[in-house]
């Protein structure tokens, strides 16, 4: 899994608290949601997935009381 910059997706972490990755195709979204949340020790509200091509892109909402931009400023996106 790795961290999506682009700059949609970093206007996404500021205005939605949504964080953006690509993944591999077979996860699930239940595999996806548990890896963020022990990776990052955070709560993930929401996940929304989008496949391209062969690849999977997953757009997770994180709850209010865990700032997405902490993450981002983490993975060096910000």
């Amino acid at each position: 899994m790795r961290p999506i910059a682009t700059e949609k997706a970093v206007m996404s972490i500021e205005s939605q608290n949504v964080i953006a990755f690509e993944t591999e195709k077979e996860k699930t979204k239940t595999e996806i949601k548990n890896e963020i949340e022990n990776l990052f020790k955070v709560k993930v509200e929401n996940l929304r997935t989008k496949i391209h091509g062969n690849k999977k892109y997953v757009y997770a909402k994180l709850k209010k009381e865990f700032p997405a931009i902490d993450i981002a400023t983490k993975l060096g996106l910000m």
